[in-house]
């Protein structure tokens, strides 16, 4: 567990793109444009562009929203500009069968095309809960996204049988890839890339060193962020910082042999959700270093690392900004975008930020 830094002091600004959503989760910058792509939890996908109001994108799949479900991520292929690819993460299924699903889609305007589900989950599960769904795009082209273990079904984080806890890799059109750890091993999952993950809503590739950075919440408390590596097991439910919620002991172990620590841990619990590696020209100082949203904490904070990715300290950043935060994305000239989880019936509802010195 890593103590706080001094909080920020610069000053920062601090616009709103958007306000009076639903639950929006993630966000996408559209090259060679001033436009970004915002996903609602509900099942919308919005194109914000300046001086207009939010625009729906037709076509977007049928989601299963109950409680955590809904839509997710929305990432761009690595050829968007030439291909007009973007995938989509969501919950779907039933209340007794709910999984998550991948799908991949051009982008023609305000309509998707050719939209098809070229990855779920399974087994399926019985709780609207702990489904992850981050991805990103690592530096070969592959595509990686997070799991949940659904809550009720922790021990299948261990198990390589199961896809719950995980996460996974895969080609641009949702193939498993033979350089995948435990492609060939009997019962094995050939899809999973690393595994003993609890709720992961943070993932981020650092484009300089190819890293490859996850957050996951921790039941009360040990919420950790990982640094993640071809094949490794992070622990859960084996070895965990965090009590169950009735109070009751998960585990005996906070670390367990053979099993690879978090780089930092929160005790007590801050919500991480978010995650994005800083390279810009805004903030200098702070290349490389990770930007983490927090949603009970209600903050952005930065975990301060070396060039081989020690964790120096963390600093809460933005003070000025106190909301629910959902996801963190660094945009192309640096600025920090955010958005709040809050529902359309709030005030002031769900927010699209842009932040700058």
């Amino acid at each position: 567990m890593i103590g706080l830094l001094p909080a920020a002091v610069q000053a920062e600004q601090v616009t709103e793109i958007a306000a009076g959503l639903d639950h929006p989760w993630s966000i996408a910058f559209l090259p060679a444009s001033a436009a970004v792509l915002v996903t609602e939890r509900g099942g919308r996908l919005l194109k914000l562009e300046p001086g207009k109001p939010p625009q729906p994108i037709v076509g977007v799949p049928s989601v299963f929203l109950r409680s955590q479900g809904g839509l997710f991520d929305v990432v761009l292929h690595p050829q968007f500009a030439r291909n007009g690819w973007i995938y989509l993460s969501y919950a779907a299924g039933t209340r007794d069968r709910n999984f998550t699903r991948i799908a991949r889609a051009r982008l023609d305007g305000n309509r998707l095309t050719e939209v098809r589900t070229i990855f779920q989950v399974g087994p399926a599960k019985d709780t609207p809960v702990h489904f992850g769904g981050r991805m990103a795009f690592l530096p070969d082209g592959s595509l990686v996204m997070t799991t949940g273990d659904g809550f009720d079904y922790r021990e299948q984080a261990q198990r390589l049988q199961s896809g719950l806890g995980k996460i996974v890799r895969l080609s641009d059109d949702g193939r498993a890839l033979a350089g995948n750890p435990f492609v060939g091993v009997k019962g094995a999952q050939a899809s999973i890339w690393s595994y003993g993950h609890r709720n992961p809503q943070g993932l981020a590739v650092d484009p300089v060193t190819g890293r490859l950075w996850e957050h996951e919440h921790g039941p009360q408390g040990g919420d950790e962020i990982n640094l993640i590596v071809r094949g490794g097991n992070y622990g859960w439910p084996v070895a965990t910082f965090g009590k169950d919620y009735s109070g009751a002991t998960i585990s005996p172990f906070k670390r367990y042999k053979g099993m690879i620590d978090g780089r930092v841990v929160w005790v007590p619990s801050i919500a991480p959700s978010g995650l994005a590696v800083y390279r810009g020209a805004l903030w200098p100082a702070w290349n490389g270093d990770l930007i983490v949203g927090a949603l009970a904490a209600q903050e952005v904070r930065r975990i301060d690392l070396d060039a081989a990715g020690r964790v120096l300290g963390q600093q809460r950043i933005f003070p000025s900004v106190t909301a629910r935060i959902r996801d963190v994305r660094v945009a192309p000239d640096g600025a920090v975008w955010l958005t709040t989880d809050d529902g359309a019936d709030a005030k002031p509802g769900g927010r699209v930020l842009r932040v700058t010195p």
